[in-house]
């Protein structure tokens, strides 16, 4: 039976055995026995379009191939959807590959969890820091995701059922009218990982603007980058800023974390 016969229904076994193992494949024609070898060694993801019988002629039925992106994801599940995430919008993210725990544990370090109501962060990507926050968020407490990419937030929709938690489409330059429609005065703390040097012009003062804004006193505004260019964005903003350093990270990472004083 040619390949072109798939689209009656009328299928082998080894046919069954090839759809069913999901594969992308080539555009150009096989043979049945090559496409059989294909299915066995699972090589190849291909997914069936009606075409002629084998003895019709040349044609084999085509074997559209999947994008690179879908691939990706799902393989590779969340590194797929961070990396697929890094291509659609380069500028937009700060890494190709995910902070390291001993970032997380470091960046997270001076936060008072006891004192914290509202945890909000800029740029979650797939949610590196997202469970290491609600590990330590009070029962009572909030998380508050933001990210401009539909694609992440999708992601960690499906992927946080936590109750604290919420993923928001949107700018981190709204942050104030966010946190409001969700309820809260202010933020304790904001996350930054945002390459604030590749954003558009002026996105980068006015998310930190609004960031010292939203922060309540005694709060801070953490931001960890590859580049020590990001304090220059909040150094008008805070006026004691803390800096670390993090070399166990691809690439090795600067720390900064900027404090709201109280008001005396």
């Amino acid at each position: 039976m040619g390949f072109g016969a798939l689209a009656t229904g009328d299928v082998t076994a080894s046919e069954r055995s090839a759809s069913a193992i999901g594969f992308a494949g080539y555009a150009e024609p096989l043979s049945l026995a090559m496409a059989k070898r294909a299915c066995h060694s699972k090589c190849l993801s291909f997914r069936y379009v009606k075409g002629p019988d084998l003895t019709g002629g040349n044609n084999v039925g085509a074997l559209e191939r999947r994008s690179l992106k879908q691939k990706a994801a799902r393989f590779f599940g969340q590194w797929g959807v961070f990396f697929r995430g890094f291509i659609e919008h380069p500028k937009m993210v700060g890494s190709i590959i995910p902070s390291s725990r001993f970032t997380i544990e470091k960046m997270l370090g001076p936060v008072k969890w006891d004192e914290c109501k509202l945890f909000v962060e800029y740029g979650p990507g797939v949610g590196t820091f997202c469970q290491a926050v609600l590990d330590r968020l009070p029962r009572d407490g909030a998380l508050i995701v933001i990210d401009t990419n539909p694609l992440y937030i999708d992601y960690l929709r499906k992927h946080f059922i936590d109750s604290r938690f919420t993923a928001v489409h949107g700018s981190a330059a709204d942050v104030e009218e966010i946190v409001k429609a969700h309820g809260h005065d202010h933020a304790d703390y904001v996350l930054s990982g945002l390459p604030f040097s590749t954003l558009p012009a002026g996105v980068g003062p006015a998310i930190a603007e609004a960031t010292y804004r939203v922060i309540r006193p005694g709060g801070a505004f953490l931001v960890y980058q590859f580049s020590a260019k990001a304090r220059d964005y909040m150094a008008p903003y805070f006026q004691r800023i803390e800096r670390g350093f993090e070399a166990l990270n691809v690439l090795p990472c600067q720390l900064f974390w900027g404090w709201k004083e109280p008001k005396s």
